[in-house]
Order: C-alpha cells, then sequence, then structure tokens
C-alpha cells in the first residue's frame, strides 16, 4: 500500500523559502570619526557591493529648502576634486560594475556593485564623495534642469502622478513627511550656493552615515584599505534632527483633486505607526494582504468581481515617523467615485469585522519568506538590508530578525490593526476627477 503526501503549493514555497533564508554573518565597527563600518563576507562570488548610507532624508529639510535630500543624491555624482564632472559613472561601467542612489523621507543611499578586484575603486569613490564633492553654481545648475525634468515625468505629466504630494500635504500639517521626497523647485531655485554648501557639511559626513562592503573581500585586508580612505575624513558636527511630533487626524480629511486624467479615482491613505515598532508589520501585512497580486482582497474583489476598477493597489510608507498606509483604484467606465469607495470599504470593513483565514495567512506569510530570500540572495540587497538595519531598526542584529516579526503576527494581530488604524477617522480621501468636471 502506498502512502500519497500532497504539498500545496504554499507549502512547497515555504519549504523553498526556508532552505534559502540564512543568518547574514557580519562584522561592524566604528571609525574615530563616527563612521560606522558593517562588513559581511561572502566568497560565493567574485563581486562586492559598497553602500553608504547618509541618514538624511526629506524630513531634515528646512520648510523653505524643500528638496535639498533629492537635489544631493543627484549633485553628488557630479564628480570631486578628483573626480572629474561626470566621471563617476564612467569609472563603474569602466571597471564593470554598476551603480545608483535613491533617496526617501529618513536616508539617501548610494552604492556600487563591482568585480571583487575594483573593491579599492568603490571606496575611493565613495571618500570622495563624503570628503570632496563638488558643489559649486555650475553643477548645481545642470542638476536643477534634471530635476525639473523628473519632477515634469513623474508627477506633472503623468495621469495621476500628483497622488503622493496631495496626500502627503494633506495626511500631515506639522512634520516635514508634509512635502514630496523630490521637493518643489522654488526652494531649489531660491537656494544659493552656501545653503547648499551647509547642508553637505552638515548632513554628508561620517558620523551620519554607515559603510557597508558586501561580498568577495578579505576582512582584514579590507578593514586597511577603507581606513585609509575614510579614517582622515573629519567627524562633523551634532547632526540635528527632526523632533516634530505629528498631532493626530482630528477625523477623516475629505478633499477633491481635478487633474488631467480620463477616468475619476480614489486615493485612500491611513496613518500607520512608524517602521520597527511591531505594530508596522502586522499593518503592513494587511496591506499586502488588500493589495499585494492578483489574489488579493482589494483587486479579486473590487476590480475583478465587482468590476468597480480597473486597477486598484495598496502600499506601505515605511517612514522612521510614523508614515501612511495609502490604497487607490481608478474607476472602471461608468463608475462613479463614491459606489467605488464604497465598494473598496467593504473590504476594509471585512478585515475590521472578520478573522483573516489561515491559509491566505498562511500564504501571505510564505510570501514575505520568499521575498526576504531574494533580497538576501543578492550582494546589493544585503548590503542595503545591513544598512538598513542599523539605521532604523536598532541594530545591525535585526537584519537576521526582522523577518520574524511578520511571520509572528496573527490573525488576531491583524484584526486587531485593522480596527486600531485602518478606520474612517485616521484617514485622508481624494476623489480625483477629471479637469473637465471642475465648475
Amino acid at each position: 500500500m502506498r502512502t500519497i503526501i500532497t504539498l500545496t503549493a504554499c507549502t512547497m514555497a515555504s519549504i523553498t523559502a526556508m532552505a534559502q533564508t540564512r543568518d547574514i554573518a557580519y562584522t561592524e565597527f566604528d571609525l574615530p570619526n563616527g563612521l560606522h563600518v558593517i562588513l559581511h563576507e561572502d566568497h560565493s562570488t567574485p563581486i562586492v557591493a559598497v553602500g553608504v548610507m547618509y541618514h538624511v532624508g526629506s524630513k531634515d529639510e528646512a520648510r523653505d529648502r524643500r528638496g535639498f535630500a533629492h537635489f544631493f543624491e543627484h549633485l553628488l555624482f557630479e564628480g570631486s576634486d578628483n573626480i572629474g564632472r561626470g566621471e563617476y559613472a564612467k569609472y563603474v561601467e569602466k571597471a564593470g560594475g554598476v551603480l545608483n542612489a535613491n533617496t526617501t523621507g529618513d536616508r539617501t543611499y548610494y552604492y556600487e556593485v563591482l568585480p571583487s578586484n575594483q573593491l579599492d575603486l568603490g571606496l575611493w569613490l565613495e571618500s570622495e564623495r563624503m570628503l570632496h564633492a563638488k558643489v559649486e553654481s555650475k553643477g548645481i545648475e545642470t542638476q536643477r534642469e534634471v530635476v525639473k525634468e523628473e519632477r515634469r515625468q513623474r508627477y506633472e505629466n503623468q495621469p495621476y502622478g500628483s497622488i503622493l504630494p496631495e496626500v502627503l500635504k494633506r495626511a500631515y500639517t506639522e512634520h516635514p513627511y508634509q512635502w514630496p521626497t523630490i521637493g518643489y523647485m522654488e526652494d531649489l531655485n531660491a537656494a544659493t550656493e552656501k545653503d547648499y554648501k551647509k547642508f553637505y557639511k552638515t548632513f554628508y559626513v561620517p558620523n551620519n552615515a554607515v559603510l557597508v562592503l558586501a561580498g568577495d573581500f578579505n576582512a582584514e585586508k579590507a578593514t586597511t584599505q577603507l581606513t585609509n580612505y575614510f579614517g582622515p575624513i573629519p567627524k562633523g558636527g551634532t547632526i540635528p534632527r527632526n523632533k516634530v511630533v505629528e498631532p493626530p487626524l482630528k477625523g477623516e480629511v475629505r478633499d477633491t483633486v481635478f487633474d488631467k486624467i480620463q477616468l475619476p479615482a480614489v486615493v485612500q491613505a491611513y496613518r500607520i505607526p512608524a517602521l520597527g515598532t511591531p505594530d508596522f508589520y502586522a499593518v503592513d501585512m494587511l496591506n499586502r494582504l488588500l493589495s499585494n497580486g492578483n489574489s488579493s482582497r482589494l483587486v479579486k474583489n473590487v476590480k475583478d468581481a465587482e468590476q468597480k476598477a480597473v486597477f486598484v493597489g495598496s502600499f506601505s510608507l515605511p517612514f522612521e515617523d510614523p508614515g501612511l498606509a495609502i490604497a487607490f483604484a481608478v474607476a472602471n467606465m461608468g463608475v462613479t467615485p463614491d459606489s467605488l469607495e464604497a465598494s473598496m470599504d467593504r473590504q476594509f470593513g471585512r478585515v475590521r469585522n472578520e478573522p483573516i483565514p489561515p491559509a491566505e495567512l498562511e500564504k501571505l506569510k510564505v510570501q514575505i519568506e520568499t521575498e526576504h530570500a531574494m533580497e538576501n540572495g543578492r550582494m546589493a540587497g544585503i548590503a542595503n538590508n545591513l544598512a538598513n538595519a542599523y539605521t532604523f531598526l536598532g541594530g545591525t542584529d535585526k537584519v537576521n530578525t526582522e523577518v520574524q516579526q511578520y511571520l509572528a503576527v496573527t490573525a488576531d494581530d491583524l484584526q486587531r490593526v485593522a480596527r486600531k488604524y485602518f478606520v474612517p477617522e485616521n484617514r485622508v480621501v481624494l476623489y480625483y476627477l477629471p479637469l473637465n468636471q471642475k465648475k
């Protein structure tokens, strides 16, 4: 007699994810100038990722200098005292590597992925960025035009592109999260070269950064190399930190935005807890449950079953201070915004009133495990996760335990946070309407 064992796709995926998941080994130390260093030595592939995360984002900007952090993401590729204008990318590409940078409300991150015999190049480039960057009028004018074009493409000329700025300025009344990371051109235009240099000297300093090396290198030799490059850089002054605490919403905020669009849309933004807090993981999982993939609640019901929307999605803004969970849907032809909103509200009502079935919760956890394993399957992903854990999660060791925060979430946790955060009095609702409906 044979025993037939049937494995569900979910179970098989879970087994695969667990097989891929492994702790990230690392060592860490501080240089005398305050630069925190994290080393992850891995000889499985002949590449090395060099990442530097500066603890500065749009929330650290002055209210009349919005967009500085994102602007510096661009400006610090302009060159240095020893690197010609526009030469950063050429150095990396000639060495067979890639490079990039990104900015959020809380930090700016630069990285290169290089053949392991080019570690010196990556260290030199990042040390030049930290010490000798060209912050001068020619580069400033060049990058102003770059940012203007980026703003036009991403926000001004993109249908529904203004959703994030419109949400932020209503969801926050005091906190600097109220403006988008890209900022506003009037502030960048009004700023002087002196303003830009002051921002650079304040935030792009060793004691406001973490340097991560991940990949094929010898830790002892790399320590000598990076000390030679970064050790002589002077420590900066005391880093000014944003201390604004956003007051609670005094009830639901509703508004209408007229845009160059054909179909109406509904946007709902709920206040959520800060990244790294226990409730954040349950809220983030709930957001995934609602819109992560074709089988998610909003997609399956609002879009497919009820056919109220041609597109629906949601995402979390995982900020250092309390952030937002944003759900949005573009109405199907002939569907009114209030009908679409009612359909979305039914799904939020379900998660408040009905426990999540075990199979659905298990599937969600498998997805998270798989994502975690895939991120940590790349040196660039490991470097980013190490820097993020050190900067925002309370210690580098959290790189190996954060996924457990998700896996420990129960159906009761999901229902509890739904009742606490996903409620009308804790949200901003925007109706997006075509311009020709404006009276």
